[in-house]
């Protein structure tokens, strides 16, 4: 089985922006034993530009492009160190890359970019990836890695997209602003869901549940499922890895 999990900067981060280092270990731990079961899997991590503006104190996201990309520049750096050291206590072996839309759009690079995956996963090693925000911008770039991970999830040819998120799924309404709204544990057509997705970003990350629908679309139509479900509980992945239902699972086409 290959997946493919995305975690968001609510997921790794404290509202500071500083790391949420027991988050982040239970996190990684769970990983690991999914791997050492046989899974493969590819990461795709929000992270930089929220951890790089807490190390550089700045409070909260900065606004201008100079500094988001500035913030990011000291954020991937401190993000993979921090995978690196949490991932190598359970002896497995991370690779960052680094995209951006050029990547899957030109045919060689797409090419030469689906080669390194295959490769580092038949190397037994981990692909931790994230769009290269010190060169690209939401005008020119993916824009979120919500959709990046969509396009790594058809490139790597996964079976499972899994979008770790700060809610337990697609709810009928947004659940931080209304008590009686319900979970929808299935849904079978990504487009006729699209009104309910609402703004459910963090302070610290980029996108929503609009992005979350729009990644359901792409893999869904390339044959793939995908599940949004509760990155603060970690456990929640052995679930998956089991069939069990969780979170919302969009089916694929």
């Amino acid at each position: 089985m290959r997946i493919v999990i995305k975690i968001g900067t609510s997921t790794l981060a404290h509202k500071t922006g500083k790391l949420n280092i027991r988050a982040f270990e239970e996190l990684t731990k769970v990983i690991s034993n999914l791997k050492n079961s046989g899974i493969e899997v590819i990461l795709v991590s929000s992270g930089a530009i929220g951890m790089g503006a807490g190390k550089l104190g700045l409070g909260a996201k900065p606004e201008d492009i100079p500094t988001k990309q500035a913030a990011a520049a000291v954020g991937q750096s401190e993000l993979m160190y921090m995978y690196d050291k949490y991932f190598g206590e359970y002896h497995h072996t991370v690779a960052q890359m680094l995209l951006t839309a050029n990547d899957f759009e030109d045919e060689v690079k797409h090419k030469n970019l689906t080669n390194t995956l295959a490769r580092l996963l038949q190397l037994q090693a981990l692909p931790i990836i994230n769009e290269n925000d010190t060169v690209s911008t939401a005008e020119l770039g993916i824009g979120d890695n919500d959709t990046l991970s969509a396009l790594v999830a058809i490139s790597a040819k996964a079976d499972l997209l899994i979008i770790l998120s700060d809610i337990e799924g697609l709810y009928t309404a947004d659940p931080h602003k209304n008590s009686e709204a319900k979970l929808i544990s299935v849904v079978e057509n990504a487009d006729e869901v699209a009104s309910l997705a609402g703004d459910t970003s963090s302070g610290l990350g980029t996108g929503g549940m609009l992005t979350k629908l729009q990644a359901a679309k792409l893999v869904t139509a390339a044959g793939i499922d995908m599940i949004i479900t509760n990155g603060g509980k970690p456990d929640l992945l052995y679930d998956i890895a089991e069939g069990k239902p969780t979170g919302t699972k969009f089916l694929r086409k």
